[in-house]
């Protein structure tokens, strides 16, 4: 059979009498030959309940392992060239709220054993028109004619008649000083290929000259510009020098390119420091693989927008993204999906076996090309849960006495914990730890502890046996005596440890020198800082940056944390719930890119941004100094990936 060609048409209806509704699936063959016994699989986050009778319709429930689905037809249906075949799936453990929410992909396998590509989109809501998009972001405002993303904490400017041609230094500007242009204007250049560069290293007709002032009163990260015939720049230290250099950047590439609404200085001053020392920005890479240039891009915009972590969470249940040379099983086995593969398709393979993972070569080039533009690379390995693919690539791992779905996370995988009764576990992860001591300058290692089902290692007996020994009570009680080794391993390894909230459970760790994040709602960031642990606040319900952005059904995106439109985000005050007392444990803000909705490059983009300079402006600029409208109209000016 050659050219085969088939698509799936994926609906979602309500039910009455069910709040989950169900699905409509029709397949239609596009080939020019019948097909009978076979098998259809398609990917969803919205997901049947195997665990109670599948009432589908027209086809045979087959098996699910997270997000994978298979279905075979009715015995002895044949589709035939421009047939179909329409069956229904339910009870689906939630509704489809969004587009996004249906199939992401779909496969064949056909009765000789080979799989066939079927082309699939998103699914469309029964019984309702279609509606126009929804407007995100009003055009906005300004009171001033300025280009500035984050708003600085001072200006007073008067906006010039002129734009110069281009900034250079000065004739008392040192080495280091001219290096510093170099390196920002590399970085321009990266984000806008097109744009006339703003810097030059040598004078230029109606240019103006920067000045370069080392002022050991400010802090690092600060910085103070000054217009007039010369710009004087004064800065704290390297990340202020750049962080002035960046605004200058950003001041002219709106003069130039919007002329009508910006303008350049003339005169006036700028006053400016961050209101956070951590202003980050997380990327899951496990759901979906990014090449290093997309990696690369991402952190060059992070830069622009003056955010200084990069959150690289490089495993999960779907992937181990990061080369570990004691270990070579982990981005073969533990990288493979495909319908033959180690690991079976989820949210967006197909029928043709995916992989992909950084080598210690990407990851030092990535590191070095973050350190150089003072954005720090703060790595996760995500454990106990959710190491579905470390226990394909690492079997010697799983207790062989425990049921092999004795439980399931919350995305459904089974079994996807480490277990912290076999004692290989520990010396797993130090090998690890060794390797990554050695890419990563951080001195934190983020080691995840989020979403460990409630009943995890119950039916283990070396778990139990564990519980037995040391007084263990529960499966929290087994994660914090799990993360407390591995704390003190960090330490040995002169790091400290970072994570999810949830690894304050089971009475969690030292709090000395932890910094968790607050992902699940505000009021855990306070209950953390309570107990002593330094806090940096991404709350799902305003700094997640794949929730949806509109409620309506068109709109793509995870739906689980509510809406979040970009206003939302923007306003929102991640210290607005901290008392006075505890402020000082709240040391930033972060916006998290979770992958499972990022099949395309678009998708991206329209998710992340402008939410992505919402987080920026948060993490930088005063509450006082913000402003929505003006937010509205500098955004749209700002690069994407």
């Amino acid at each position: 059979m050659t050219n085969v060609s088939f698509r799936l048409e994926n609906v979602w209806e309500p039910v009455e009498g069910d709040s989950c509704g169900r699905f409509i699936f029709t397949l239609i063959n596009l080939s020019e030959e019948p097909i009978t016994d076979f098998k259809l699989a398609y990917t969803s986050l919205t997901r049947i309940k195997d665990s109670a009778d599948p009432h589908c319709e027209n086809a045979l429930f087959l098996r699910r392992n997270a997000n994978f689905h298979q279905f075979a037809p009715p015995q002895g249906l044949v589709l035939h060239p421009g047939g179909s075949w329409r069956f229904t799936v339910s009870p689906l453990w939630r509704p489809a709220r969004h587009r996004t929410d249906g199939a992401k992909s779909a496969y064949l396998t056909l009765a000789d054993g080979r799989h066939v590509a079927v082309s699939v989109d998103d699914a469309l809501l029964a019984g309702h028109p279609p509606e126009p998009a929804p407007e995100l972001m009003p055009p906005g405002a300004l009171s001033l004619p300025f280009l500035l993303l984050p708003w600085p904490a001072a200006a007073d400017l008067t906006p010039g008649q002129t734009v110069p041609i281009a900034l250079y230094p000065s004739e008392t500007a040192d080495l280091v000083d001219r290096r510093a242009i170099l390196e920002v204007g590399k970085l321009y250049r990266r984000l806008f290929q097109i744009g006339h560069q703003p810097f030059a290293l040598a004078p230029v007709h109606e240019g103006r000259a920067i000045h370069f002032d080392k002022d050991v009163s400010l802090p690092a990260e600060s910085y103070r510009l000054t217009f007039g015939e010369e710009i004087r720049l004064a800065y704290g230290g390297i990340a202020g020098r750049q962080y002035g250099l960046t605004a200058l950047a950003q001041l002219l590439h709106g003069a130039r390119v919007k002329p009508q609404t910006f303008r350049f200085p003339a005169s006036g001053t700028i006053k400016d420091a961050p209101r956070y020392g951590w202003r980050g920005c997380h990327l899951d890479v496990s759901r979906q693989f990014y090449p290093v240039a997309d990696i690369l891009r991402l952190i060059d915009i992070l830069a622009w927008m003056r955010l200084n972590i990069f959150h690289w969470h490089l495993t999960d249940d779907e992937a181990w993204r990061l080369e570990i040379k004691a270990y070579p099983q982990l981005t073969t086995l533990g990288v493979e999906r495909g319908p033959d593969a180690p690991m079976l398709p989820q949210l967006g393979n197909g029928a043709e076996p995916v992989g992909g993972f950084y080598t210690q070569d990407d990851v030092r080039a990535i590191v070095a090309h973050a350190a150089g533009l003072n954005v720090e690379v703060v790595p996760e390995i995500d454990i106990p849960g959710h190491s579905t693919a470390t226990l394909v690539a690492l079997p010697e791992l799983v207790d062989g006495q425990e049921a092999p779905d004795s439980y399931r996370s919350v995305q459904g995988f089974p079994n996807n914990a480490l277990n912290p009764a076999i004692e290989l576990t520990y010396t797993f992860l130090g090998q690890v730890f060794d390797e990554m001591i050695e890419l990563f300058p951080s001195k934190l290692i983020h080691v995840g502890g989020d979403e460990v089902a409630a009943n995890t290692w119950m039916a283990s007996p070396l778990a139990r046996k564990l519980m037995e020994q040391e007084g263990i009570e529960g499966t929290f009680g087994l994660q914090s005596y799990f993360m407390k080794r591995v704390q003190e391993m960090l330490a040995e390894r002169g790091r400290h440890l970072a994570g999810w909230d949830e690894v304050s459970h089971g009475g969690g760790v030292d709090p000395r020198g932890t910094l968790l994040m607050a992902w699940q709602k505000p009021e855990v960031g306070v209950e953390l800082a309570q107990q002593g642990y330094d806090v940096v606040m991404t709350p799902g319900q305003a700094y997640y940056l794949d929730m949806v952005q509109d409620e309506a059904f068109q709109e793509p995106g995870a739906s689980w944390a509510g809406t979040v439109p970009p206003r939302h985000t923007y306003t929102y005050e991640a210290v607005g719930e901290f008392p006075d007392t505890l402020k000082e444990r709240m040391r930033g803000v972060q916006a998290c890119i979770w992958s499972e909705h990022f099949l395309n490059r678009d998708y991206f983009n329209h998710l992340v941004f402008p939410r992505l300079g919402a987080v920026a402006e948060a993490a930088w600029t005063p509450r006082e100094n913000k402003d929505w409208q003006r937010f509205c109209a500098l955004s749209p000016l700002m690069p994407k990936l």
